[in-house]
């Protein structure tokens, strides 16, 4: 059967020769070079231990030095799969998600038709580039020089303008014998509705030739000179040549210099590109007067596995960058993302380079971020989190982001980056406090001491809170299976000891790694964990005797936590109480005290005597020795605690 025009062009555009060959072969990593399309392997057609067969991913060609085999990707299909030319076809464009068109007896004609509309646009395009060299372009020439585009570089990137007038082209073409249905067909004209010739599609516009991956001429971008013309950018319409979603500005060149080891660029505009490539950045492209397509972003990464987004800084510019993030998750595969680079603000890149140079440019390059942080700006810019409903939200809104990535093993990692970015939000830090948006802690009050607050309060911080930290560290440091179930409680784990902060600080950032502890250890020094499981009350804690026990570390984290949020709450009790002794004691406030400090020492009962620093308080509860020199102190000034009658 006979293939319509464009269609062989279009698949192979579509398809990756390093794809299709991989699935074949084994890559020598040491003469391969993916960035720039350049793949080394053993040859699949003879035997050899030597990496010969070489693949131009760019170009779309394979060649072996030993055999001398040679193709594309059509060829190399038929070859490994035993089919026939069409069968390949078929496959490939299968895999590229495209449909075998039907038999066509008039596919020749419409060939022949294609090649004809490509001859009329390149007429076109010299028409207009002669036109620019009139004195009917002479206010398009000042503009172009304003815009600090000279002659040469005009000539470099093919500039024209379309004059003034209704038929100035039409008239052109259809005198050098160009059929009137061609020129439409070109989109160059649009028929008229009152009757008359057909009138020129780009009237008084400064024209930008639009060429395809083998630089043909398509299309053309027209940037009017009449400030009041509707339409500041005015792209050809659709034509049987043109599908502006399936097309890039300059992308041929810069392909090619991406292929040179460029870094790929994609800018917003044709001028943009323009003035990127004269300042030396010729692997730059532009979408065709919309947001980028999906077609557009396989182009990109046929062309390079990481672009570059070079937006305008302005809001509309950060608008186009968040689109762009939800259309390019679930696409997201292993070596192949996006960064995006925002330009100072109110400016493109060609504001930025007339006025700072390339280098300025080179460093907001330089800047560029990982699309994973530009999608934790998204969710996080200009809210507060000072709740657990609004905490809540964000966590639903990142996930629900993050399932939209097909890879799982990309999947993982993004939300191993969002879950090391909460943590740097919502980190404890001393003093406790809630997030209140943009980088911001508003601290809450704690409980302030002096030489007549409560020192069994401070006893008890200085003590038993640091002790059962470490428990609690310990725990999660051996069984770190259980992390995810405790990782709020550890985060607002507000450590007394700057030791057991730092332990806590490392092991929810190293909570996802392989090993944790050895990464912990590698971070902080294998000494301050052998410190902390040599703790005598940590190491005959069961849970850390038998690390790996799941249900173990989750009964004794959910204990120990559960004390430490009791008796912080009764020690503040406590504090407030004798607060309120600093008048004249009375027997209401006195048996407070007292009840409340009973209390406490009931909360401590579950805990063994695992050593000799602790003594038997009045209810039979273990107490520290400091903390019943503290109690007794407390309980000699102000009294035997009794209940008023």
């Amino acid at each position: 059967m006979s293939l319509p025009p464009g269609f062989l062009d279009e698949l192979r555009t579509r398809t990756s020769l390093t794809q299709v060959v991989g699935r074949k072969v084994m890559w020598d990593a040491r003469k391969s070079n993916q960035g720039k399309g350049d793949m080394w392997s053993p040859c699949p057609f003879h035997q050899e231990k030597t990496a010969s067969f070489h693949v131009d991913d760019r170009k779309g060609f394979y060649y072996c030095f030993g055999c001398h085999a040679k193709g594309d990707a059509i060829s190399f299909v038929q070859e490994t799969e035993n089919v026939g030319f069409m069968e390949a076809i078929r496959i490939l464009a299968d895999e590229a998600g495209m449909q075998m068109p039907a038999r066509d007896p008039r596919a020749q004609e419409k060939s022949d038709r294609r090649t004809l509309l490509v001859e009329v646009m390149e007429q076109a395009a010299q028409f207009f580039r002669l036109q620019l060299k009139t004195g009917a372009g002479t206010t398009a020439r000042d503009y172009l020089d304003g815009r600090g585009l000279g002659e040469a570089a005009r000539d470099r990137w093919e500039v024209g303008f379309a004059p003034d007038g209704w038929q100035a082209l039409w008239d052109h073409l259809t005198a050098k014998g160009v059929e009137a249905d061609l020129i439409i067909g070109c989109g160059l004209a649009k028929p008229s509705t009152k009757g008359g010739k057909p009138y020129d599609t780009f009237r008084n516009r400064i024209m930008f030739p639009i060429r395809d991956a083998r630089g043909r001429c398509i299309a053309f971008g027209g940037r009017a000179m009449d400030p009041n013309d509707n339409a500041k950018y005015l792209n050809s319409p659709e034509t049987e040549l043109f599908d502006k979603g399936r097309s890039l500005y300059n992308h041929a060149p810069a392909r090619e210099a991406a292929g040179r080891g460029q870094q790929l660029l994609v800018a917003e505009g044709y001028m943009d590109v323009i003035a990127l490539g004269e300042a030396g950045f010729g692997a730059s492209v532009a979408p065709l007067g919309t947001a980028i397509t999906e077609n557009q972003l396989e182009l990109l990464w046929r062309i390079a596995p990481e672009p570059v987004i070079a937006l305008d800084g302005d809001k509309a510019g950060l608008r186009a960058a968040m689109r762009l993030i939800d259309l390019a998750l679930p696409l997201l595969e292993a070596g192949k993302s996006l960064r995006f680079a925002l330009m100072p603000e109110g400016q493109d890149p060609d504001d930025v380079i007339r006025a700072k140079g390339a280098r300025a440019v080179q460093k907001v390059l330089e800047a560029a971020i990982p699309m994973v942080d530009l999608l934790w700006q998204r969710e996080i810019e200009g809210k507060i989190f000072d709740s657990p409903e609004r905490k809540a939200a964000l966590d639903k809104a990142l996930r629900e982001k993050i399932m939209l990535i097909r890879d799982p093993s990309i999947r993982r990692h993004y939300g191993d980056a969002i879950k090391d970015m909460r943590w740097q939000l919502f980190r404890p830090q001393r003093g406790g406090g809630g997030f209140r948006g943009k980088g911001k802690w508003n601290a809450q009050p704690k409980v302030q001491t002096d030489t007549r607050a409560s020192m069994l309060a401070a006893s008890h911080g200085a003590v038993e809170q640091r002790l059962r930290e470490a428990v609690i560290l310990a725990v999660a440091l051996c069984t770190p299976e259980v992390l995810d179930d405790f990782e709020h409680e550890i985060e607002r784990l507000e450590c007394q000891d700057p030791e057991n902060a730092r332990l806590r600080d490392a092991l929810l950032r190293y909570a996802n790694s392989p090993d944790p502890r050895a990464a912990i250890e590698q971070a902080l020094g294998p000494e301050a964990v052998e410190k902390l499981l040599r703790h005598p009350h940590v190491a005959i804690a069961p849970a850390v005797r038998r690390p790996g026990d799941v249900e173990m570390a989750r009964l004794t984290l959910s204990e120990e936590l559960a004390k430490l949020t009791t008796e912080h709450g009764l020690t503040v009790e406590i504090a407030e109480a004798e607060e309120d002794l600093r008048g004249v004691a009375d027997e209401a406030v006195t048996w407070r005290l007292g009840q409340a400090a009973q209390a406490r020492n009931r909360a401590l009962q579950s805990r063994q005597e695992d050593s000799g620093d602790f003594d038997v308080g009045p209810n039979g509860a273990p107490i520290d020795k400091e903390e019943r020199a503290a109690l007794d102190a407390l309980m000699e000034r102000i009294g035997s605690p009794k209940k008023s009658s």
